[in-house]
């Protein structure tokens, strides 16, 4: 009898003691596609590890650690769905968060409204994810194509060119950033054409077939939207055959550090463009975060860093804000919630889950065969959203 009550109080104490050790810790679930865009996601995983390494640092959240358990979908949302399914099941994981491309983004907003669990999409870009395609558990960290659009219109409208070309990689992404851009400019200045359109597929552009079409229909102007491999395909094919040559291009992402540090020589001087001058960002905020960043890794940050720490970061304070992981509660807290990050404090909306950061704008300089921004500022993003009511419009009923 003694040997079997002493064999019962141990079974209990693991009993007792297993979900005690479980509950803390809170599971951050992270999915996206490391091996399609390792130029962007490797910078950005850093940036989340660091997040991590902070928080749990100065005594976690509510008293629990996080910990991040990662998924690659390779690039295929089917690949996404069932990795976040994986992850809550097998992982038990306690909120999704993550994805870059945006299709594979809007799949991943899908499975949150399917399951009820709470997704904060940190980079896909498409308006879909928040307005048309939006539900109450899906937010977004990054700024939109809407609002980065509407960041680089004005600066297209001041050029004062009739004729423009678009280019863009064939998929929701590329798609919406073109709408966008298209609509807001010729509201800016209704006399505008757009006289070509090149559409290659993600990651197959035929450079040479695409740079002659645009040089065919002599623009004055010309929109990109390529970025990564394809992106430098494109220059080096516009720079041969002479496409950018007393020709404005007004290019979006471009000059994040991911994608204008391959360029080297090759970098056009002049482009407009959205991005990320790390090297000349001189805010307590951002001074923090590069100093620590160069001291785990000894390296400087991509864009892809301030993603996944602002976006960590995020999930920490809304679960502070919570004092619970429960969705419900965590939907309750982003709800007007204030992170500070890299580029200050950001607040997530009511209206359309959709957070204020914003981007820098200003123009590519070859600066001794390195790519550089010059000229640029920061857009804070709560200025280039529209209103509660226009939300309405666009935004799918919760």
């Amino acid at each position: 009898m003694t040997m079997r009550t002493a064999l019962t109080a141990t079974l209990a104490s693991f009993a007792l003691s297993a979900p005690a050790f479980a509950q803390g810790v809170i599971k951050i679930g992270e999915v996206n596609s490391y091996k399609v865009q390792p130029a962007f996601l490797e910078p950005y995983k850093k940036g989340m590890e660091l997040a991590v390494e902070e928080i749990n640092a100065a005594g976690g959240v509510n008293g629990k650690k996080l910990e991040l358990i990662t998924r690659d979908d390779n690039g295929n949302p089917g690949d996404a769905v069932r990795a976040a399914e994986e992850l809550l099941s097998r992982e038990q994981v306690d909120v999704l968060t993550g994805s870059f491309l945006s299709h594979i983004g809007l799949a991943l907003t899908d499975f949150a409204k399917q399951k009820k669990v709470f997704f904060l999409a940190g980079e896909p870009l498409t308006d879909k994810i928040v307005w048309q395609n939006g539900n109450r558990y899906t937010f977004r960290l990054r700024p939109s194509t809407y609002m980065q659009s509407a960041m680089l219109v004005p600066e297209a409208a001041k050029l004062n060119k009739k004729r423009w070309a678009v280019v863009y990689p064939n998929y929701e992404y590329g798609v919406s950033a073109v709408t966008t851009f298209k609509q807001l400019l010729k509201a800016a200045q209704p006399d505008v054409e757009f006289v070509a359109e090149q559409a290659p597929p993600l990651g197959k552009l035929d450079a040479g077939s695409v740079v002659q079409a645009l040089a065919d229909a002599k623009p004055d102007a010309i929109f990109n939207v390529l970025f990564g491999a394809d992106l430098a395909k494109f220059v080096r094919e516009g720079n041969t055959r002479g496409l950018f040559e007393k020709r404005e291009v007004v290019s979006m992402l471009t000059g994040e550090p991911e994608y204008l540090d391959p360029l080297k020589d090759e970098t056009p001087n002049g482009w407009i463009v959205t991005g990320y001058p790390w090297y000349g960002i001189q805010t307590p905020e951002h001074n923090a975060f590069l100093t620590a960043y160069r001291a785990k890794y000894n390296d400087y940050p991509r864009l892809g860093s301030v993603v996944g720490y602002s976006m960590i970061k995020s999930v920490a304070a809304g679960a502070a804000k919570a004092k619970s992981t429960e969705t419900e509660k965590m939907i309750a807290a982003f709800k007007g919630l204030q992170v500070p990050t890299p580029f200050g404090t950001i607040t997530y909306r009511s209206e359309d889950h959709q957070s204020t950061m914003g981007a820098f704008v200003g123009r590519t300089k070859n600066d001794g065969g390195k790519g550089t921004m010059v000229d640029y500022r920061y857009l804070d993003g709560a200025k280039y959203l529209p209103g509660a009511d226009e939300v309405k419009k666009v935004r799918a009923q919760d």
